[in-house]
């Protein structure tokens, strides 16, 4: 079975994650800066797919796998390496 996601809910500290195989994942909204500071009209419009969650209008990708590997938005840490 491909775990992908069914539904998401963000409060004001973390992203909740409802996976198809029953588990729900909550991360802290400071792992993704570009949700954290997103108005919550902007964090309603995303879209579904097999493999994770993409907010259009705040260019954010979220994968299944990394949520289940504990990994935040790996591109800030990119940049303060660089």
């Amino acid at each position: 079975m491909n775990i992908s996601p069914k539904g998401v809910i963000v409060d004001k500290d973390r992203l909740w994650v409802e996976l198809n195989d029953g588990r729900t994942i909550g991360v802290p909204l400071a792992w993704f800066p570009r949700l954290l500071n997103a108005s919550p009209e902007q964090l309603q419009k995303y879209e579904l797919s097999p493999r994770g969650v993409h907010w259009e209008e705040l260019d954010e990708d979220i994968s299944i796998q990394g949520l289940l590997l504990g990994q935040g938005d790996l591109t800030l840490r990119h940049r303060e390496v660089a």
